[in-house]
């Protein structure tokens, strides 16, 4: 079996950033915030190792 480099480090700052990104938008704007989710999401599952 072949081995594929995970890279977990960077889905987890990825995701950090979304929800950072998340608040950002939920404070100044409001209703949009929803168009984070997807982002936050999945990089969650990434960071996982779920996807």
């Amino acid at each position: 079996m072949e081995k594929t480099k995970k890279y977990t480090g960077l889905f987890w700052g990825l995701f950090v950033l979304s929800v950072i990104a998340f608040f950002g938008v939920y404070v100044t704007v409001g209703g949009p915030c929803i168009m984070i989710l997807p982002f936050v999401c999945t990089f969650l599952a990434k960071a996982l190792d779920i996807m």
